[in-house]
């Protein structure tokens, strides 16, 4: 059985992709203060397969902790096959009102922890013909207005796992499911009230938002058995992006 890394996995995407991939993998759960959920979700999934799941906690601040958290990784159960980065940091930026704080928070999350965390487990993936599995944003093509950091950091992102695809080629895969509306942020509410909401629906093609399982599913899709698939984006939005 091949084994999964998906960080920030205790909660919300995370944690459907996690069950998703649990599916026909063990995995490693990671956490920076979710420790109860990420625990909770171990225990679920270890109650249906044994010994298939473990919760590690990584604050992912620097690249020490990277390496740390892939060192702990890789000897659960001998090596890890498929990474999914997914663990984020979302929050508006206006011009005028960014802090370096902000910066750093939004940067190192969507860009530079998955870059070091891709690095340090690069040799242990190889050696599996494994995967990478970034979680990207329509919005890293199409801004957002007030999320310029945000943007700036998925939109890097998306470079990253294209150079990666070049680089790690032929033993690691590495592709990237940019979600449109999936969930609404649990963030300030005047950012998804519900004038807001239908604003963003009147524009989804599909005429809804979607499900967490779509993008849990189409992880699966991509680290499972999608052997000829590398440095591609896949949108996974209704349609959202075609009518920004």
């Amino acid at each position: 059985m091949r084994n999964a890394l998906v960080t920030g996995a205790a909660a919300r995407l995370g944690r459907a992709i996690a069950r998703e991939l649990h599916r026909d993998h063990r995995v490693v759960i990671h956490y920076r203060s979710s420790g109860n959920s990420a625990r909770e979700l171990a225990e679920e999934l270890n109650g249906i397969r044994a010994e298939s799941a473990v919760a590690i906690q990584s604050p992912l601040g620097n690249k020490a902790d990277c390496e740390a958290l892939a060192t702990e990784a890789m000897a659960q159960w001998g090596g890890i096959d498929a990474l999914v980065n997914n663990a984020s940091a979302f929050h508006p930026t206006p011009i005028g009102e960014a802090t370096e704080s902000a910066w750093d928070e939004l940067v190192d999350s969507n860009l530079k922890a998955p870059f070091f965390l891709s690095q340090a487990l690069a040799p242990s993936l190889a050696r599996d013909h494994g995967c990478i599995v970034n979680m990207a944003d329509i919005h890293a093509e199409r801004p957002m207005p007030q999320h310029t950091i945000y943007c700036a950091a998925k939109a890097g992102l998306v470079m990253l796992t294209k150079s990666l695809a070049r680089e790690l080629a032929p033993d690691v895969r590495v592709n990237a499911v940019a979600p449109g509306a999936i969930l609404w942020p649990e963030i300030e509410d005047e950012l998804v009230d519900s004038d807001t909401q239908a604003k963003i629906l009147s524009r989804i093609p599909m005429g809804r938002t979607g499900r967490e399982a779509d993008i849990a599913r189409t992880v699966r899709f991509l680290v499972s058995g999608q052997d000829y698939i590398t440095g591609q984006v896949l949108a996974v939005d209704g349609g959202r992006s075609l009518n920004i």
